[in-house]
């Protein structure tokens, strides 16, 4: 079994990924991989979330401000740039980080993406024309009529995706759901995925509060393995049976300092324990 670890920390908005993927990168002595569809792109700062410049200062990230929103970039070039720089980066270290608020980049990473027809940019034109003319509706039944199996599961809130589709089906002449194949590909690294969860009130609360206080503040509450309520973040919470026996009786009463301590400690990494620290810290 290899001794490689991509830790993958997932969780819904404003729930505090960034400032614990920070801690851990700190004490593994690594570095962080975001995942995030907004993130990526130079131009776009305001909502997107982007660490601020002293999170940034303290830790290596890749795949932030990375690209301009004038280029073409989707989740499969995503994927083929994060496999190769995480093999490159695993030749020399054992551990690195993998965080953001895109699920589908998250599982791309993870479990890989089907592979389906390049775009067409005149075929898209043609359907955004028509949506825009028709509205949703028109775009919903097409692709109802061309692929009822992908309709019945599709965010038909979301023209984009339903584009998408559309695109597929009639560049082809297949269903777009015969391009799924939904098998995961074999990654040459173990992925240990931190579910991060908080009552609902809570994290609404939190969203209401500016980006500042939310980064400052975050949110500690931890799921781990296959807990029911943490299906809701991730539903294939992964952790190693090394680390289960360390973590279970520290969930929801430790600071972030220390729980990255005891993930270093889990993955059996040579750390010194954070200094200066209450023994425990009340879940907020």
């Amino acid at each position: 079994m290899t001794n490689k670890f991509l830790i993958v920390v997932v969780g819904p908005t404003a729930i505090g990924k960034t400032i614990l993927s920070i801690e851990i990168a700190k004490q593994l002595n690594t570095e962080i991989i975001s995942a995030d569809s907004r993130q990526f792109f130079r131009e776009l700062n305001i909502g997107t979330a982007k660490p601020l410049p002293q999170e940034l200062s303290q830790i290596k990230h890749h795949f932030i401000n990375s690209h301009s929103i004038s280029q073409n970039y989707n989740v499969g070039m995503f994927e083929t740039e994060a496999i190769s720089f995480i093999d490159n980066f695993f030749k020399t270290n054992n551990t690195l980080l993998l965080t953001g608020g895109s699920g589908l980049y998250i599982d791309a990473v993870c479990k890989g993406i089907d592979d389906f027809p390049p775009a067409d940019a005149l075929l898209r034109e043609e359907l955004t024309n028509n949506l825009k003319k028709n509205g949703i509706a028109d775009i919903q039944n097409l692709l109802k009529k061309l692929d009822f199996i992908h309709y019945e599961k599709a965010d038909l809130s979301n023209p984009h995706r339903i584009i998408r589709a559309l695109e597929v089906c009639l560049l082809t002449g297949k269903p777009y759901s015969s391009f799924r194949k939904n098998t995961a590909k074999k990654r040459n690294f173990n992925i240990l995925k931190i579910g991060l969860t908080v009552e609902r009130n809570q994290l609404y609360e939190k969203m209401k509060s500016s980006i500042q206080e939310v980064r400052a503040r975050g949110a500690r509450t931890l799921i781990i393995a296959n807990d029911e309520e943490a299906k809701e973040v991730a539903d294939d919470l992964i952790i190693i049976p090394k680390t289960m026996e360390l973590l279970e009786p520290l969930l929801n009463t430790i600071p972030l300092q220390l729980f990255a301590y005891h993930i270093a400690v889990g993955l059996g990494r040579d750390v010194d324990r954070p200094r200066n620290l209450a023994k425990s810290v009340t879940v907020e």
